[in-house]
């Protein structure tokens, strides 16, 4: 059974993109924080918004299900 709707590759930047604090603040107890500093530097480029967006946001995001090497599997409903 396919629960996902898209499939998305995961980018790695040379610089971090902006992630609200809210958002970083809501992560914190949950992902390290070596591995909080490795995923700022990552990017999607997301289906439901249309742009690149920072991978701690598609993480936090509620269409987000997994990601498994490399890539993310989104549900692509509306926000």
């Amino acid at each position: 059974m396919d629960d996902y709707k898209y499939v998305v590759e995961v980018v790695s930047l040379d610089k971090a993109l902006r992630v609200p604090r809210s958002v970083t603040n809501s992560l914190k107890g949950a992902v390290g924080r070596k591995l909080m500093s490795r995923m700022r530097r990552e990017a999607v480029n997301c289906p439901v918004q249309n742009r690149l967006i920072p991978f701690l946001i598609c993480f936090s995001c509620k269409n987000f299900i997994r990601r498994m090497s490399g890539k993310v599997y989104c549900k692509g409903q509306p926000l």
